[in-house]
């Protein structure tokens, strides 16, 4: 059964760094779209990048420029690096594995708070 471990969470200064990393074993990883999401308390659940198997991107405009999604497949890791961190991105982040026809994956999230 295929599962995502998450890493990398925590407290960050507003305009510091941070990177998310999310392991997925069971499954076979380079056909998979590879996405991060996030939820703030009291909002929806957004979709903030992805990286399909190829490696192209797509970015939730509130983030171009100042996230990156990258993927290993040799190691079957994917990385959201976070730079120019806001008090808005303040959320929980979800590594999620997608697939056009078989069921998504998802981590079990990790908090990433932006605060002074």
């Amino acid at each position: 059964q295929a599962q995502l471990m998450e890493s990398g969470g925590g407290l960050v200064q507003p305009g510091g760094s941070m990177t998310l990393s999310c392991k997925a074993s069971g499954l076979t990883f380079t056909i998979w779209t590879m996405a991060y999401y996030r939820q703030a308390p009291g909002k929806q659940r957004d979709l903030v990048a992805h990286i399909s198997g190829g490696g192209n991107t797509n970015y939730t405009d509130s983030v171009k420029g100042r996230f990156t999604i990258s993927r290993d497949n040799a190691k079957n890791t994917v990385t959201l690096q976070m730079n120019s961190l806001k008090p808005d991105d303040t959320a929980v982040y979800y590594c999620v594995a997608k697939h056009p026809w078989l069921s998504d994956y998802w981590g079990q999230g990790t908090q990433v708070t932006v605060s002074p």
